[in-house]
């Protein structure tokens, strides 16, 4: 599971590292959110109305799901327990309440936090990417400020959320730790 802030660079990253590796995949969530420009259903995101969201959630096909903004996202298990079952993989990229579900339903799961070197660069970065309204860009700034929050939090106790943390302060650096966590992680499966 890679998490962190919006706007942190999980995507990026996990796009930078994936080619490095066989037999990985990267999970695609649902969400009720409108598609942005240029989005594509099953690529980006499985598109779904609330009310179908809202059925599978009362169905428990999602390994995790939230409410953010309005919308909600989530992880369907079916393609993350099909992925598993073929030997491979899979990279969750989800919000810390959702890592948070994941690790309760599957303890072995793997956590990596990435963070961003400052609330300011985070703030910088999501208005570059001009997706969201100055409302938007104002809530996530906060939820991120609780996420780094929890991150200091979970770094003093001894059962920790997360197995890792990348400070994504340079995409190259970042990306190349995201590689070598990957790397690491495979070596220390004992079922490989």
């Amino acid at each position: 599971m890679i998490s962190g802030p919006s706007g942190a660079g999980k995507g990026t990253l996990i796009r930078a590292a994936a080619p490095h590796f066989d037999r990985l995949l990267i999970s695609v969530s649902a969400t009720t959110r409108a598609r942005r420009a240029g989005e594509r259903e099953g690529r980006d995101y499985r598109f779904m109305s609330r009310a179908d969201f809202l059925r599978r959630v009362e169905e428990g096909q999602f390994l995790e799901w939230a409410e953010f903004g309005g919308n909600l996202y989530g992880t369907p298990a079916d393609f993350v327990d099909a992925g598993l079952e073929a030997g491979n993989d899979v990279i969750l990229e989800i919000e810390l309440k959702g890592a948070r579900q994941v690790r309760a339903r599957r303890p072995q799961a793997v956590s990596i936090f990435i963070q961003p070197p400052s609330l300011a660069e985070l703030e910088r970065r999501l208005r570059l990417r001009n997706t969201e309204n100055e409302e938007e860009i104002h809530r996530r700034i906060e939820h991120a400020r609780e996420e780094l929050d929890a991150l200091q939090a979970d770094l003093l106790r001894a059962e920790r959320d997360f197995h890792y943390v990348i400070v994504n302060a340079d995409v190259e650096l970042a990306a190349e730790a995201l590689r070598s966590t990957i790397e690491e992680i495979r070596a220390n499966d004992p079922a490989r």
